[in-house]
């Protein structure tokens, strides 16, 4: 679980689960939306998807890159509603 919590804790990740939690996107879309390299992006991507929290689909040359499954969006909205709730 430590592990698991490590990969929030890169603040390049956040954003990218951040975009990621409202639409699928594909790496150049990202790169643009977060104002990072391709290349940064899919570095992270490639780590997101090691721990399962982000799935993708091919289509044609591009590839698109969204949340693996619910619980990813569900611990995500909950980080959010906690952060919400504590400045309260």
């Amino acid at each position: 679980m430590a592990e698991f919590m490590g990969l929030l804790a890169d603040p390049n990740r956040l954003r990218l689960l951040s975009a990621l939690a409202s639409r699928e996107l594909c790496v150049c879309d990202l790169a643009a939306l977060l104002k990072m390299s391709e290349s940064a992006v899919s570095h992270q991507l490639r780590v997101l998807k090691a721990a399962r929290m982000v799935a993708y689909r091919k289509e044609g040359r591009n590839v698109y890159y969204r949340l693996a499954d619910h619980h990813v969006f569900s611990l995500y909205q909950e980080v959010i509603a906690h952060l919400n709730d504590s400045e309260d």
